[in-house]
């Protein structure tokens, strides 16, 4: 299958070297590459990269418990909350209760036994018995077990009484019980592991269960030697799924096994981790943790206090992250979203495309398979201005998209349909005349009627007996320069991209290897960095122009094994109906997109709320304007909540008496004397206001809510993304 150069080793030279034929996996270091111990320099002006998250053990890692969650919800170690109790009993009050009630025993039973309360506690035992017991002559033995016994039922009844005013049950079952089962029950983790129904993770029982023992014995000894990593698991994980899925044979599988252990099935560039991550990942669920739920009455009680993650499951109904600059939605959400991706790309599970500006932070260049720097000479790689299609139909519908999807509401028919044909009059016949698609100066060199240009193409489709396109050609003379001609302004806009800076991009006849979207059904790794310096505008051009070519490739995809993912770092400007549109059919594509905005004025006013209702997962970031909150707390609605009116009213005495103990009471407290009477209601609020969206988020703080791709959705959550 073409890889269109993809995998290529990355040169900044013109002709470059070509690719290696393919080959067996290499071989690889017993073990994956160390973590450096310090994050990387960020560049000036760059946001700071965080520091690198520490990793557990292989084993200890792979051995963790993982329990089903709701979306969104860390699994990691991850230990289901209790069921809500509305009456709970607060912690410290209960066992400040408790203490006081076991002094309160002792205290009485101390009173008691020493005769300080007199005989009168004796008088049941005597009214039971005659005085035999209690003379000179009576029994000394039988006395004496009698009245420990006595005693004992006394101290029974003193300690059942306080034990129900303290709470003793309850203090038993929340801390102490707990503890023993902690102590007793709960086996060594080898045993818990070897005790598993499923058997212990690190032996591959899975592979033991089909037969292949001999694979098995071979990986068990590399992750208990340190040679295999998360990603090499993920990889093998993966491989053996192909094997389940009839893709591959078992034979074959456990031949590559034994001959590569660990490294089997290796990333095309030969990576097997990234050179740093900055994030908790855990590639075995496929998410990365970005925080922690506060522990907030506005959170549902199951969500309080756990870890917030995203993986493939909720991504593939895309998100949308608003908040100002200086929030977080790029080193705090952005950053470990693509670094997760990376990840997941090199254990063969993802396709990542990273768009951001030059400096952004999305990662270093040897994290990614593909660096495509627009306007930069040193890039190695450039960006197919037509998507690698070789329908003119096609290219035409996506370039006029980059090109006038902003402004198309304010043109003739209210949509970029009459641009796509006049492009496609151009584009057709000059590919059926030289083969390829015209470069950036030849386009505007034909947008603008240039007459020169115009008969050379004419006569080229006169030698190739092109007359189909001929008539095309004609067509579009004919319409150049009539009111109302789309052709101006296509010739301005594609203007933007015919400047010195992008001499050697876009140029379908030069030696830079182009880089096509159409790449999506490998797992690749590639970030295309967009020249927002003084070209501001033709870098929303480019932002749309990936857009729409990733929208029309991923549905495009024959093979959708791959979850192919889209992150724009900054989305503003580029959300149009035609890329709306795109996004709603990411999901059946098993695609999704991230895209972050600084604010929902940045969208067309008629599309902010359809924006909000075609993503899944919401998030708005500490900061966001009062009006950006109204419409998420339009889309995430109401719900009902209980309620407690209390109200003071004065107490108007009548005796002489009581008149003179109210106002000697006014008089020490400084208020006058109240009743207070409490009105329980059930009403329907919103689950975030406005209101509270601008001012209530707590820096470094965002409300998320996700969907999964099976529509199982979950509440907004406020999650501390420092934590």
């Amino acid at each position: 299958m073409d890889t269109e150069g993809t995998f290529d080793p990355r040169s900044t030279r013109h002709n470059p070297p070509p690719p290696p034929p393919p080959q067996s996996p290499p071989s690889f270091p017993a073990g994956p590459p160390p973590m450096p111990p310090t994050a990387p320099l960020a560049a000036p002006g760059a946001p700071p990269v965080p520091a690198p998250a520490a990793r557990p053990s292989f084993v200890a890692w792979l051995r963790a418990p993982r329990s089903e969650a709701a979306p969104g919800v860390w699994t990691y170690e991850h230990k289901p909350k209790a069921p809500e109790e509305p009456d709970r009993i607060p912690g410290r009050r209960l066992l400040s209760g408790a203490l006081i009630a076991i002094l309160c025993t002792w205290l009485l039973w101390s009173l008691i036994t020493k005769g300080y309360l007199g005989p009168y506690w004796l008088w049941p035992l005597r009214l039971l018995n005659a005085e035999d017991w209690f003379n000179r002559d009576g029994d000394k033995d039988m006395l004496k077990w009698i009245a420990n016994g006595y005693e004992t039922l006394w101290f029974l009844i003193i300690a059942t009484i306080f034990s129900r005013v303290g709470h003793w049950p309850e203090v038993w079952r929340r801390y102490v019980a707990p503890l023993f089962r902690r102590a007793w029950d709960e086996p060594a983790p080898e045993a818990a592991a070897a005790g598993r129904p499923e058997g212990d993770p690190v032996e591959w029982p899975q592979l033991r269960a089909a037969g292949a023992h001999s694979a098995a014995d071979r990986l068990a000894a590399d992750a208990r030697a340190g040679a295999m990593s998360d990603v090499d698991h993920a990889r093998i994980e993966r491989a053996w799924q192909s094997v389940r899925a009839g893709s591959n044979s078992l034979a074959s599988f456990t031949d590559t096994v034994l001959r590569h252990g660990a490294a089997s099935y290796g990333h095309p560039s030969g990576a097997r981790d990234l050179p740093v991550r900055t994030a908790r990942h855990d590639l075995l669920a496929q998410q990365v943790r970005l925080g922690t739920a506060a522990e907030d009455s506005r959170n549902p009680y199951q969500h309080r206090g756990v870890g917030l993650a995203l993986d493939p499951e909720v991504l593939g109904t895309s998100l949308l992250a608003v908040g100002p600059p200086g929030s977080g939605k790029t080193g705090r959400v952005v950053r470990p979203v693509v670094e997760s991706l990376c990840l997941q790309a090199l254990a063969g599970q993802v396709a990542v495309v990273a768009v951001g500006a030059a400096g952004a932070g999305l990662g270093a260049d040897e994290a990614f398979d593909v660096v495509v720097k627009i306007g930069r000479p040193d890039s190695g790689y450039d960006l197919d201005l037509y998507g690698g299609t070789t329908d003119p139909d096609e290219a035409a519908g996506i370039l006029a998209e980059a090109l006038i999807g902003d402004m198309a509401a304010s043109l003739p028919g209210g949509d970029s349909r009459r641009a796509a044909t006049a492009l496609a009059q151009l584009l057709g016949p000059y590919r059926a005349a030289h083969g390829r698609f015209p470069s950036v100066p030849d386009l505007r060199e034909l947008l603008d009627g240039s007459k020169a240009a115009v008969n050379a193409l004419r006569e080229a489709l006169d030698e190739a007996g092109e007359r189909a396109q001929a008539r095309e050609l004609e067509a579009r003379v004919r319409q150049s320069g009539a009111p109302g001609d789309v052709g101006a302004l296509l010739a301005d806009r594609i203007a933007l991209l015919d400047r010195p800076a992008f001499a050697d991009f876009f140029d379908t006849t030069g030696d830079r290897r182009p880089f096509s979207l159409r790449a999506l059904e490998h797992p690749l790794r590639v970030r295309i960095d967009l020249p927002e310096r003084g070209h501001a505008e033709a870098s929303r051009m480019l932002a749309r122009l990936v857009l729409a070519q990733f929208t029309e490739c991923a549905v495009g995809r024959a093979d959708r094994s791959l979850f192919a993912c889209l992150v724009l770092d900054d989305a503003s400007h580029t959300i149009t109906p035609e890329a709306l549109r795109g996004i709603q059919r990411l999901r059946s594509a098993h695609a999704g997109a991230v895209l972050t905005l600084r604010t929902l004025d940045d969208v067309p006013e008629s599309l902010r709320s359809a924006l909000l209702g075609a993503v899944g997962c919401r998030m708005a970031c500490a900061g966001v304007t009062t009006w950006d909150g109204a419409r998420f707390a339009e889309v995430w609605g109401t719900e009902w909540v209980e309620t407690r009116d209390v109200t003071d009213r004065q107490i108007i005495a009548e005796e002489p008496l009581t008149k003179v103990l109210h106002f000697i009471r006014k008089v020490a407290t400084g208020k006058a004397v109240t009743t207070q009477s409490v009105t329980v209601r059930t009403v329907e609020r919103e689950r975030w206001s406005a209101s509270e969206l601008a001012h209530a988020v707590p820096p470094g703080h965002a409300v998320l809510s996700v969907t999964s791709v099976r529509g199982e959705g979950g509440p907004p959550v406020l999650v501390d993304l420092r934590g």
